[in-house]
């Protein structure tokens, strides 16, 4: 299995988002990656976002 073919900085911030090491980032097969990021999604859309102020009054 080849390593991910994503830039040098991409892969920082995705190693600090989901919280593993580049090194496992790296080698971790596409469709995994693709479920944490999906997942990662989903939890940033779930948690109420503070910057933005309540209009509807």
């Amino acid at each position: 299995m080849k390593p991910l073919q994503i830039s040098p900085e991409t892969a920082i911030k995705l190693a600090a988002e989901l919280k593993v090491p580049i090194e496992h980032l790296m080698h971790m097969p596409q469709h995994i990656l693709l479920q944490k990021l999906a997942d990662l999604a989903k939890k940033e859309s779930a948690a109420p976002s503070p910057e933005k102020p309540d209009s509807s009054s």
